[in-house]
């Protein structure tokens, strides 16, 4: 498989870490991406310009500083399906979610509550309930929480779309992941958009986990709004720059609140210094501040990895290395309960995750994995996320992982 991989000569482009004096099988881009080896000169070009132009960089050179959120955008929508107006790079996710939030959660009436699914990222539950408290509500009486059926991990599309009919009288928004953190679980997007659309309500997605790991049609599917991080499976280092997305039909929608900042105000006239607020069309509209030079160039070294690599190839190829990923577990854990997978088994209804509840042995076993050079990722109580992305990852990877896996298991069970 790794000689039939039209991907294969891209792990080569990654710096991997070395656990031990040898090179790690990296397993944990849905905490943090791999660095491309490009990406110290992309940096290294924008400093060079600060060093020799000093603030002339923002007007000079071969990407002046004023215009360098532009180079990302088409290749964002293209991640995104999307258009190059509806898509920026920003900021970051948290900041991003309330800024988007402020627009399209509007309660109103009985129409206050917010659909989502149970164990979200922290995060968004925080910034759920910061939100319904702002509008003086309470979030034990606003937040709707789909839960899976008794003895089940993942939700199922159908019971989502019967909550969100069930309760659609008083829904506000519905907001959920794109690619749900813990289990892997790829939402069927589409379908939880049309559902919303027919009744009337705004529907937002988190996709931290989605960009750069699953085909998105953002545009075609109608999402209202959608934001992200890119240190992730976009590989553009930790705490890099977000962005969002916000269809085209709220391009040039004046009515909608929102908290501005002068950057997202008229470029053509942004340097007048008016005191009126006029909204850029499209996402833009949402930006507060001078775009992130630096955070930008890295980012910029991935995103056109991406764009050679293909999203349509690394999909194919996600699916094959979790495809084979599930098969070894499968038959190393045989029928000893030890290891339970909670991620879909069907490959669309996954992105490149395999979660493991590993029910004896748990935190042992993992730290056990990581000396033998296995960097994966431990989430609380008793659960193990293995992500073996398609750029950087090979079929190779996978089987040494199983080999090593089982000797654990045998050590520590």
């Amino acid at each position: 498989m790794d000689n039939e991989d039209p991907l294969r000569k891209f792990k080569e482009r990654f710096h991997i870490p070395e656990v031990n004096g040898q090179p790690a099988i990296y397993f944990c881009g849905n905490s943090l991406g791999l660095q491309p080896k490009t990406a110290a000169a992309f940096l290294e070009s924008e400093m060079r310009s600060w060093a020799e132009k000093g603030v002339e960089g923002h007007f000079m050179g071969e990407n002046p500083w004023l215009y360098a959120r532009k180079r990302s955008k088409p290749l964002l929508a293209g991640l995104l399906g999307a258009k190059e107006l509806e898509t920026v790079a920003m900021n970051s996710l948290s900041t991003n979610l309330h800024l988007l939030l402020v627009s399209f959660y509007q309660p109103k009436g009985k129409k206050t509550k917010i659909l989502t699914e149970p164990g979200a990222f922290p995060s968004d539950r925080y910034i759920l309930e910061s939100q319904s408290r702002f509008h003086g509500l309470q979030p034990k009486d606003t937040i709707i929480q789909v839960q899976p059926r008794k003895g089940e991990h993942i939700l199922r599309t159908e019971d989502v779309l019967r909550s969100l009919r069930l309760h659609a009288d008083e829904l506000a928004l519905v907001m959920m992941s794109g690619v749900q953190y813990y289990t892997g679980q790829w939402f069927d997007m589409r379908a939880i958009t049309e559902a919303a659309a027919e009744k009337g309500i705004p529907v937002g997605f988190d996709l931290a986990h989605a960009i750069g790991n699953v085909p998105l049609q953002l545009h075609d599917w109608g999402v209202d709004f959608a934001t992200w991080c890119s240190y992730k499976y976009l590989n553009s280092g930790p705490g890099n720059i977000s962005g969002i997305f916000v269809h085209e039909r709220h391009a040039h929608r004046s009515d909608l609140p929102r908290f501005a900042g002068w950057w997202g105000h008229n470029e053509e006239t942004r340097f007048l210094m008016d005191k009126d607020f006029e909204a850029m069309p499209g996402a833009d509209g949402w930006l507060l501040s001078n775009d992130h030079v630096l955070g930008l160039a890295v980012h910029q070294a991935s995103l056109e990895i991406f764009e050679e690599a293909g999203l349509e190839n690394l999909r194919k190829k996600s699916e094959l290395l979790t495809g084979y990923l599930e098969f070894l577990i499968r038959k190393i854990s045989g029928d000893g309960g030890i290891l339970e997978i909670i991620t879909p088994s069907l490959p669309k209804e996954r992105g490149c995750q395999i979660s493991l509840l590993i029910h004896k042995g748990g935190k042992a076993v993992f730290d056990a994995l990581y000396r033998q050079g296995i960097i994966g990722d431990w989430r609380n109580p008793n659960v193990i996320r293995l992500a073996p992305v398609p750029l950087y990852n090979s079929f190779t990877d996978i089987y040494k992982f199983a080999g090593i896996l089982e000797i654990s298991l045998r050590e520590f069970v």
